[in-house]
């Protein structure tokens, strides 16, 4: 996965985690996944990145229900 792809794999992410989090900011949502993102930059597999930040992401945002 080119880095092109990754942003707009990202991009999706946050789109998908704001319909199902109309309740929490979208800032805060652009927020949590670039942290979940950084976490996992370093990796040289990048194809399951944009998965892996959707579903921590998901993870967090759960508590602010």
């Amino acid at each position: 996965m080119g880095v092109s792809e990754e942003v707009r794999a990202l991009s999706a992410v946050v789109d998908r985690l704001a319909e199902r989090h109309p309740g929490v900011s979208r800032q805060v949502i652009e927020d949590v996944v670039q942290e979940e993102h950084r976490s996992l930059d370093r990796g040289r597999v990048r194809d399951f990145v944009p998965i892996l930040v959707e579903h921590a992401a998901r993870d967090r945002l759960h508590s602010f229900r």
